[in-house]
Parts: structure tokens; C-alpha cells; sequence
């Protein structure tokens, strides 16, 4: 027991060690965890796809877990029942154990961040990775990251909430245990620990919790990749920038993202609120309808079943022709929010990243065949519209294009990933797939203390305190039957007592001397420094914020400046205070 005391005491004492061990605990626990998720789901794939319904379910290059020949009978009859089954039975278990867990997962998290004090129920991991398994392994239209960011989320805030860490920490190990989780199932570290961190605002940054987020990332990359390889996830043909003028096809790709994903957002949430919320139904019995619609497109073209990572496979190779790959991106956008809308579970960066590569499919392959000189490669435009559909609709272009690179080992894109990504996000900034973002970190409820503290801490003391007004300061000698003659005539209520080159011993407020106020025969005995509380005081050179802490600290409402060569010079009160802090806001107010 004494070393862990020992070694607890370390950690509160040294917070960039706490940092690492915490960082590294998250990070094998989410690892773990997404490790057993990828696991379960490829088998559940394989089992109800592949086994029961004899679908050929094609798959990426690098995720071949399950290897065992499927059905040779293909019933097709079963896509259309599969998904709503899923629905119904994934709906049982988030209804029932935890409602948190429905939906995409990501706005959770983003919820749980700004609005929760960073608190995920310990049980929400659990189910919410059951029940995505559940909706996508019987076809469910979404994808895994909005489960697996929720899910490492949940192990951050449990880690947390186990080292009982303030609010500050546990929402930081929140994000941590997002970036673990993404960082691992798809063996992308750095663009997991950027997405956790740039998908709270749509236009900033959780800086605060970069290094945590890429610490746990690695962490739990490493765990991933050493049991199942670290083989990137899609397979891509030898591609690379080297023209300029393709910059314009590009930018009509980035273009092109951004009514798409309008339509996307629309749809999506407008089938939740004027459809499915509308059902005369329990909420339970919802997400198999949901399930239901998606049967019903999938009987036409499974393509759009579970995340749809094959397809994306065989566009970036560039062997889908246009008519399919267009088509494809309107029912993906249509069985997604089937799914997801109806409370069904499942993330939507796997279906954006679906959409992106058709779109991005489409057109570069209508660019290759009408500017043949200019295009290398029609797959390289959809990988390029992986990372700009996403970047668009989320909000979040540096954490998708560092993914999309990573998923795919097309570093040779980076430039026209750049240049499209911000076309899409700049002409997109009216709507966001995440309704829980907010713009930035001005607008969190997370960060109302650092505005407060960021304001207090630019005002010093000598701006709030008036150095004109008398101090009245008594001698820590003077006897008690003085100080009631003294009292009898001042209004005063509060006096810092001092010594005789005027610095401060003690503080004496009339709360002090009312127990003895009626003590005559102390009269002589006791004096004014033996009444007096402990002495606390603010130099002129401090902020209003240090100055507010000890307001709080002390409980006093008024406290006294002192100057070191000077002794007290002057009295700070909790109202100026108070009123330096409106003049300031109202300045900055003025300024915008």
C-alpha cells in the first residue's frame, strides 16, 4: 500500500508523468477494446452475409481477418429481412440498457465533452459496440468509427472517473480514449488523435489534449497492428501528383462535395425528424423499420449494405463505371440515414468516406476521358473525395486527410487532397454532419472558466481598486476596550490590522469580535492582533483572476492591497472586482 501511495503521489506531483501513464492505460485499454470489436464484427459480417444470406461481400485489401468460403447459394431474399433484423435486435439492447447509445456515436461523444463534464456511463462501451456490431454485421448502412470513438471515449471517461481526475482531466482523457480507438481500427494514428481533437468545433481545435490523443493513438496502433498487420486498409495503384492543371479537376471535385453533402446532412436529419420520429411507434420498434428500408435498397444493390469498404476498394482502383458509382452515392446517403436516423447503430464516417470515393470515382473518370493529357489516374480522384466529402461535411479536413492518407498509404495526394478539402469546407459552412459542434471553443460550456479566467487574468489589481479612498488600518496593539470606542464611530466593517512600519498581520472583520463584543473584562486583556484572522493580500501587480481565487479561498469580501516597501496602500473590493470584469467584457464586446 505505501508504494502505491508512493507511486500516486509521484503522478499528482508530476503532471507530464501523470500524462504519459494515463495516456498509456487509455491506450491499451481502447486498443483492446477495438481489437475485440474488429474481431467480432468481421465474424458477424462473415456469418450473416457471407454464411446465411451467400452474399459475395467484397472486401478491401488490407482486411481479409475471415477467410472461409461463404454460402454457394446466394439469398437475396435474406437482404432484405437481414437488416431489419439487426434493427430490431440492436434496438433491444440500446433501448433497454443504455438510449444514450443510439445513433452515430460521435455527437455522444462531442456531447459528452461540451455539455456532460466529459461522463460516459460505464456501461454505454459496451453496448454501444454490441449493437454496432449487431446493425452492421446484418447489413446496417453506416460505419464503424461513430461506435469505436464512442466506445474508446467510454474507457477514457471510466479510467477517469476510476483515478477520480477533475473535470478538466476526464474530458481530456476522453478524448484520448476517441483517439485511441480510432487510431487503431484504422491504423491511422496520427489522423485518429487529429480528428478527436478537431471534431469538438468547426473551427478549432482541443490543443490542450494533442499529446494525450497521440500518445494513446500509438499506443493502441501498436496493439492493433502487431495482431493484425499493419498493411494499410485499402489497396491503391502506384499514384501520384505531378501535374498542376489537374488542381482544376480537383477543385470541380471539391465542388461537386459540396451540394452532395447538403443533400447528405438534409436528408439525414430530416428523415429523422419528419419521418421516423413521427411513427406511431415505440421507439423500439423504429429502427427495424429503418432496417426494413434499407432491405428494400439493398435487395436492388448491396453495394450500400454495412460500410461498404469493397466498394470503396474497387473505385480507388478505378473498375466501377460512372452510372453505378453515382447511383451508388445517392442510396448510400438515402440507407445511411435509413439506418442511423431510425436509431439504429452506427457511425458516418465510414458512409462518407463511401459517398466521397463515388463522387470522387465519378468524376475522375469523366475527367479522364474528356482531358485524357491531364488525369493520371481516375482513382486518385476517389481517394482525393474520401477526404473532401468528409472534410465537408464534418467539419474536420486536417484529421480526414491525414485518415484518408494513412487508410490508403496515398501520401502522393496530399496536395489535391489539401486543395479540395478546403474548397468543400469553405463553401460548406452553413450546415455540419455533427449537430453537437459548436463553433469553437468560445462557445463551449467546457470553457467557460478559461473565458472568465482569460479575462481576469489581463486586468491587474491596481486597475480595479480605487487608490484615493482612505485605508483605515488598526495597530495590532491596540487593546479590545480602544478598538469599541474606535467602532463607535467609523461604518466600517472590515480592517486590515498592521504592524508599526504598516505591514499586514492579520485581517479583523466584526465577525471576529462579536462573540466577545460584550466582555468587559477582556477590555484590557486582549488586543487586536489576537482577534485578527490570518493576513491575506494582493499586490497591485496581480490579476483580478489570482486576486478572485483569493477572494474565494479566504471568504472575505474585501482584502487588502499591499505594496512591499509601502505596507497597505489601498482596499480591494469583491465588487470592484466584479465591475473591472463587466468593463472589460463590455471593451471587447466594443472591439468585435
Amino acid at each position: 500500500m505505501s508504494r502505491l501511495a508512493g507511486i500516486r503521489g509521484a503522478l499528482e506531483r508530476n503532471k507530464t508523468l501523470r500524462y504519459v501513464v494515463y495516456s498509456v492505460v487509455i491506450g491499451v485499454v481502447s486498443g483492446l477494446g477495438a481489437c475485440l470489436f474488429f474481431v467480432l464484427l468481421e465474424w458477424g459480417k462473415y456469418f450473416f452475409l457471407e454464411y446465411l444470406a451467400g452474399y459475395p461481400l467484397s472486401k478491401p485489401g488490407g482486411e481479409h481477418l475471415v477467410t472461409l468460403e461463404r454460402s454457394p447459394v446466394f439469398r437475396r431474399w435474406m437482404l432484405l429481412v437481414l437488416p431489419a433484423f439487426g434493427g430490431l435486435l440492436s434496438s433491444f439492447l440500446v433501448y433497454r440498457y443504455a438510449p444514450e447509445a443510439e445513433g452515430h456515436g460521435t455527437d455522444a461523444l462531442i456531447d459528452a465533452f461540451h455539455n456532460k463534464n466529459g461522463i460516459i456511463r460505464t456501461r454505454v462501451p459496451y453496448i454501444k459496440g454490441l449493437a454496432s456490431i449487431i446493425t452492421l454485421s446484418t447489413g446496417g448502412s453506416a460505419g464503424r468509427e461513430g461506435p469505436i470513438a464512442q466506445i474508446g471515449a467510454g474507457f477514457g471517461s471510466w479510467v477517469a472517473r476510476l483515478l477520480r481526475m477533475n473535470v478538466r482531466e476526464r474530458r481530456l482523457m476522453l478524448l484520448a480514449g476517441c483517439a485511441a480507438g480510432l487510431g487503431a481500427i484504422f491504423r491511422a494514428p496520427l489522423g485518429g488523435a487529429l480528428t478527436a481533437i478537431e471534431v469538438l468545433y468547426r473551427e478549432d481545435f482541443e490543443t490542450e489534449g494533442i499529446i494525450l490523443c497521440i500518445m494513446s493513438s500509438v499506443i493502441a496502433n501498436a496493439i492493433f497492428i502487431s495482431l493484425f498487420g499493419q498493411r494499410p486498409i485499402f489497396d491503391i495503384p502506384p499514384i501520384h501528383f505531378a501535374n498542376p492543371v489537374e488542381l482544376l479537376l480537383y477543385a470541380v471535385l471539391g465542388l461537386v462535395c459540396v451540394p452532395f453533402g447538403f443533400t447528405y446532412v438534409k436528408v439525414f436529419y430530416g428523415m429523422r425528424d419528419y419521418f421516423f420520429r413521427k411513427l406511431p411507434l415505440k421507439k423500439a420498434l423504429v429502427p427495424p423499420v429503418g432496417g426494413l428500408m434499407v432491405g428494400m435498397i439493398a435487395y436492388w444493390r448491396p453495394e450500400v449494405m454495412s460500410g461498404g469498404y469493397g466498394t470503396i476498394q474497387k473505385a480507388l482502383m478505378g473498375t466501377l463505371p460512372v452510372s453505378l458509382m453515382l447511383s451508388l452515392a445517392v442510396l448510400k446517403i438515402v440507407a445511411t440515414s435509413c439506418t442511423i436516423s431510425s436509431g439504429g447503430s452506427g457511425g458516418v464516417f465510414g458512409p462518407s468516406l463511401f459517398i466521397g470515393a463515388m463522387l470522387g470515382g465519378a468524376v475522375g473518370q469523366i475527367s479522364s476521358t474528356l482531358f485524357p493529357q491531364w488525369v493520371g489516374n481516375s482513382g486518385a480522384f476517389a481517394l482525393v473525395g474520401m477526404g473532401a466529402f468528409f472534410g465537408g461535411v464534418a467539419k474536420a479536413p486536417i484529421g480526414a486527410l491525414l485518415m484518408v492518407c494513412e487508410m490508403t498509404g496515398g501520401y502522393g495526394l496530399v496536395v489535391p487532397l489539401m486543395f479540395a478539402s478546403v474548397i468543400a469546407v469553405l463553401c460548406s459552412q452553413g450546415w455540419s454532419l455533427y449537430e453537437k459542434q459548436v463553433f469553437n471553443k468560445f462557445h463551449s460550456p467546457a470553457h467557460r472558466t478559461d473565458m472568465v479566467m482569460n479575462v481576469l487574468e489581463d486586468v491587474k489589481v491596481r486597475d480595479a481598486y480605487d487608490p484615493t479612498l482612505a485605508v483605515t488600518s488598526l495597530p495590532q496593539d491596540m487593546t479590545f476596550r480602544e478598538l469599541k470606542r474606535f467602532m463607535v464611530h467609523t461604518r466600517e466593517s472590515f480592517f486590515p490590522v498592521v504592524d508599526d512600519r504598516f505591514h499586514l498581520k492579520g485581517i479583523l472583520s466584526l465577525q471576529n469580535v462579536r462573540s466577545v463584543l460584550f466582555e468587559d473584562s477582556l477590555a484590557e486583556l486582549l488586543v487586536v492582533g489576537e482577534l485578527a484572522s490570518p493576513p491575506v493580500s494582493v499586490r497591485p501587480d496581480e490579476s483580478l483572476y489570482e486576486a478572485l481565487m483569493k477572494f474565494l479561498s479566504s471568504g472575505y469580501g474585501q482584502i487588502p492591497v499591499e505594496e512591499r516597501d509601502l505596507g497597505v496602500v489601498g482596499m480591494l473590493r469583491l465588487e470592484e472586482l466584479m465591475q473591472a470584469y463587466h468593463r472589460e467584457i463590455q471593451r471587447l464586446r466594443d472591439e468585435d
